[in-house]
């Protein structure tokens, strides 16, 4: 397959992930108009969550913007965007108890987050320095900078990849203990279901497009050699 014939698959993912990205947020502000039934804030629901899987010492804060929730596993705290933390909605439980996941995960050692913790530094080091080494690979016909772009390039898919099963894995979590501690009803759990999934599918897109472009550089790479 020739280089350039991979922006023929790489644009339309790039437009799955703008779209992933629209969906979410549409899917979020739907559900965040809905109460849920059990009127526990999305701080709330946190609380409870982490309290009775003995997480007592992680703390919840508020953070500032949209859609800005996290898990920090380096302080051990739970961030949650305002109207995540304060609103009694289907969108802001369903979020909370995501990131919950995250830290019962660190809590139990689920391997997946363990080897994406591991990765993290690397990750971030190789992500950087890439797209330097392909421009400057390229710009002076070096075929060895190109491919050790490549390296480091597939270090930050691996990472994307790993990742995956790691937000699954949250999400799994939290609508089985949202259920089965009654934060939610039964009824609940399609609203829970929809935001969920709307937010994995922005994780799936980017992943799909970061391999997508591993290839077409995996391709460059294969190129240069044979000029």
């Amino acid at each position: 397959m020739n280089a350039n014939w991979m922006y023929i698959l790489i644009i339309p993912t790039f437009l799955l992930s703008l779209w992933a990205q629209f969906r979410v947020k549409g899917t979020f502000n739907k559900w965040s108009e809905v109460r849920v039934a059990s009127g526990l804030t999305g701080y709330e629901a946190a609380r409870r969550m982490l309290d009775r899987n003995g997480l007592h010492d992680v703390p919840i804060e508020p953070v500032p913007g949209a859609l800005s929730d996290h898990y920090d596993p380096i302080h051990r705290v739970v961030r949650l965007s305002e109207p995540v933390y304060y609103e009694q909605s289907i969108s802001a439980v369903s979020v909370a108890c995501h990131e919950v996941g995250h830290a019962i995960q660190h809590q139990q050692h689920y391997p997946m987050l363990v080897l994406r913790h591991r990765m993290f530094p690397l990750v971030r080091f190789a992500s950087g320095l890439a797209p330097f080494l392909f421009i400057a690979g390229i710009l002076f016909a070096m075929t060895n900078l190109i491919g050790l772009g490549v390296v480091f390039f597939s270090a930050a898919v691996a990472f994307q990849l790993v990742t995956l099963p790691v937000e699954f894995n949250a999400s799994n979590r939290a609508r089985e203990l949202m259920v089965s501690e009654g934060f939610i009803t039964n009824h609940e759990e399609r609203g829970v279901a929809k935001v969920l999934n709307a937010a994995a599918l922005t994780y799936v897109a980017a992943a799909l497009l970061s391999l997508l472009e591993l290839v077409r550089y995996i391709l460059i790479f294969t190129n240069s050699n044979r000029d």
